[in-house]
């Protein structure tokens, strides 16, 4: 089990970014000096008893303070289920309880074309890793070395424009941004496995994919990239409880070296797989 920060923190920030999606900053410099592009934190409303368990966020962001150390974490939610609709109504100054840095982060590829694709609410870890990968900030501890990308392309798809959040964050990182909606409302109107089909057709270099969001959508990305033969890493959001192995309510189903699955903890082994080591047709 990693290292990890339990502490009691107040709300800084808890602004609306699009439909139902909120982003909230709380100040926790020991996480925000550790914590790396894909790991998450959980969080529970402090002295909140309904409801009693927390929830996983991944890192949205870090923020530093006027000297430059990192203080604040950035995480984004969708409203959805009883302790979102709570952290919803909650002003800045109100206290919540946050653990992290949690889980093993995304491994970050050395590529001439970085390939991002999110749906719903998968965009949420990628702004770090766009960030890195561009030499704009770097997570954790030490400094970021590796050669970065020719190009970063996010593929980001939603059910409708309200539903699209964040997109000015991603455009200041100067990453080639492809959209689409199911309704049409803007972008290509269609999947996102469109947006990443088109994107690993321009075979710039090797491209290497980072993929999160729904199931059935990665589930998609997983079988594209393995029939283009384009490394692919997933970030399962599977419901968690505790956030630190011992609840064992986060398992998913990871192939072994014999052909066959196991039960594999996503808060401590993932929530980063190679989307290859899935067994999708038992998720």
């Amino acid at each position: 089990m990693s290292q990890f920060q339990f502490q009691a923190t107040a709300i800084v920030e808890n602004v609306q970014m699009a439909a139902r999606i909120y982003r909230v900053r709380f100040e926790a410099p020991e996480i925000a000096a550790k914590i790396l592009p894909g790991q998450f934190v959980m969080v529970r409303i402090a002295n909140a008893f309904d409801p009693l368990l927390g929830r996983a966020f991944a890192l949205y962001d870090v923020i530093a303070d006027e000297e430059g150390n990192p203080k604040y974490v950035d995480v984004v939610y969708q409203v959805h289920g009883k302790l979102t609709t709570r952290l919803q109504q909650m002003e800045p100054g109100q206290q919540l309880e946050v653990w992290g840095p949690l889980g093993n982060g995304f491994t970050i590829p050395e590529t001439e074309h970085l390939i991002l694709v999110a749906g719903g609410i998968g965009q949420t870890p990628f702004l770090a890793v766009a960030k890195q990968v561009l030499g704009k900030q770097s997570y954790g501890e030490g400094e970021f070395t590796q050669k970065p990308p020719q190009k970063v392309t996010l593929c980001y798809g939603a059910r409708s424009a309200v539903d699209l959040a964040g997109l000015k964050d991603f455009e200041a990182t100067g990453l080639e941004l492809k959209i689409c909606t199911d309704d049409g409302s803007t972008g290509h109107h269609g999947l996102v496995t469109d947006l990443l089909d088109q994107a690993i057709a321009e075979r710039i270099g090797s491209p290497q994919v980072l993929c999160c969001g729904p199931e059935k959508m990665m589930e998609a990305v997983s079988k594209l990239t393995a029939e283009r033969d384009v490394p692919c890493q997933v970030s399962l959001e599977t419901p968690m409880a505790c956030g630190i192995g011992i609840c064992f309510t986060c398992v998913a189903p990871v192939l072994q070296e014999d052909g066959s699955w196991d039960y594999k903890r996503t808060c401590v082994e993932g929530p980063i797989f190679d989307a290859c080591q899935i067994a999708w047709e038992h998720a």
